[in-house]
C-alpha cells in the first residue's frame, strides 16, 4: 500500500477507523484489520475503545514498528499540563509507550489555541507522539495552528468524501506540505446509493464502496479511514488494488459535490466551515 509523505511522517493511505465501535467490536475488527493488510489504525480518546484498540493491536502479533496508530485529544483536555495528562492516560489504556501520530480532535475557542498547540509539542518533544496534527479546522484555524508549532503538522483530519469538496482546505494544507485525511469517506454509506458511483463499479466489476476508496486512494495528498462493524467489509474496503479509475470517471465522482453534502457538524463544536460544497 502506497504511503503519503507529509512533513516527515509516512502514512498508509488507508486506514481503519474505530469511531462507534463499542469495546468488543473494535478489539476484533481492528486485529481483523491488521490481518487483511491494514497498517494504519485511528481511534480518539472520545471513542472510549482506546485499550480495546490496544488489545486487538496486540491480538494480532505485528511488531510495533509495523503499525501506524493515531488517537486524538478531545477539546476538554487542551489546556497545557491537562493535554499532557490526558495522553498518559491514553498510553496507559492503549498499553503503549507512543502513538504515532496525535490530533487536536476539534478546535476548542475557549482555550487559546497557542497555548494547546504547544502542550501538543511538548508531548512530541517527551516522545509521546512520534508526530501531530489537528482535525476538524477551517482555513483560518490551519494557519493559526501552523504558526503556533514549532514542530510541522503533518495532517487536518476532516470529513471528505465526493458529496462534500473540501478544496479550500486541502490547497492550504498543501501550502505547508500537510495532507487531508478523510473521515466518513463513503459518506456513512448514503453514497453508495449514487448512480455515478453504481455505474462505474459495474464497469470495472467492484463494488461501489470500492470505488468510492479508489477515488480517496488516487489523490496524492488524501488519507482515507473507513469505519465498519461488519467482519466482511473489513476487508473488502481494502480491495482497491486492482483496479484504477480514469481521469474521466475522477472529475465524474468529484463532480458529485453539493451544498448540502456535509454529515457532520456539531453545532457546538463546528468551526465556521469556509464552503458548504
Amino acid at each position: 500500500m502506497d504511503r503519503v509523505e507529509t512533513n516527515g511522517a509516512r502514512i498508509p493511505k488507508i486506514g481503519f477507523g474505530t469511531f462507534q465501535l463499542d469495546v468488543d467490536v473494535a478489539r476484533a475488527r481492528v486485529r481483523e484489520a491488521l490481518e487483511a493488510g491494514y497498517r494504519h489504525i485511528d481511534t480518539a480518546q472520545m471513542y472510549k475503545n482506546e485499550e480495546a484498540v490496544g488489545a486487538g493491536l496486540r491480538d494480532s502479533g505485528l511488531a510495533r514498528n509495523e503499525i501506524f496508530l493515531t488517537t486524538k485529544v478531545w477539546p476538554d483536555r487542551f489546556a497545557d499540563g491537562d493535554l499532557q495528562r490526558s495522553v498518559d492516560e491514553s498510553l496507559e489504556r492503549l498499553k503503549l509507550d507512543y502513538v504515532d501520530l496525535l490530533l487536536l480532535h476539534w478546535p476548542n475557542p475557549e482555550i487559546s489555541l497557542s497555548e494547546t498547540i504547544g502542550a501538543l509539542n511538548d508531548v512530541r518533544k517527551r516522545g509521546l507522539a512520534k508526530h501531530i496534527g489537528i482535525s476538524n479546522f477551517n482555513v483560518a484555524l490551519i494557519r493559526e495552528a501552523v504558526a503556533a508549532s514549532e514542530a510541522p503538522l503533518v495532517t487536518n483530519q476532516v470529513e471528505y468524501h465526493p458529496w462534500l469538496s473540501q478544496d479550500l482546505v486541502r490547497q492550504e494544507l498543501a501550502r505547508h506540505g500537510m495532507a487531508l485525511t478523510a473521515y466518513c469517506p463513503l459518506g456513512q454509506g448514503k453514497l453508495l446509493e449514487e448512480s455515478v458511483i453504481q455505474r462505474i463499479a459495474q464497469v470495472h466489476g467492484k463494488e461501489p464502496g470500492q470505488v468510492v476508496l479508489r477515488w480517496h486512494y488516487q489523490q496524492p495528498d488524501v488519507i482515507a479511514i473507513p469505519r465498519t462493524s461488519k467482519a466482511e467489509r473489513v476487508r473488502s474496503n481494502l480491495d482497491i488494488f486492482d483496479f484504477e479509475l480514469s481521469e474521466a470517471e475522477m472529475s465524474e465522482i468529484s463532480g458529485l459535490a453539493r451544498s448540502d453534502g456535509r454529515i457532520i457538524n456539531p453545532a457546538h463544536l463546528a468551526p465556521a466551515w469556509d464552503n458548504a460544497a
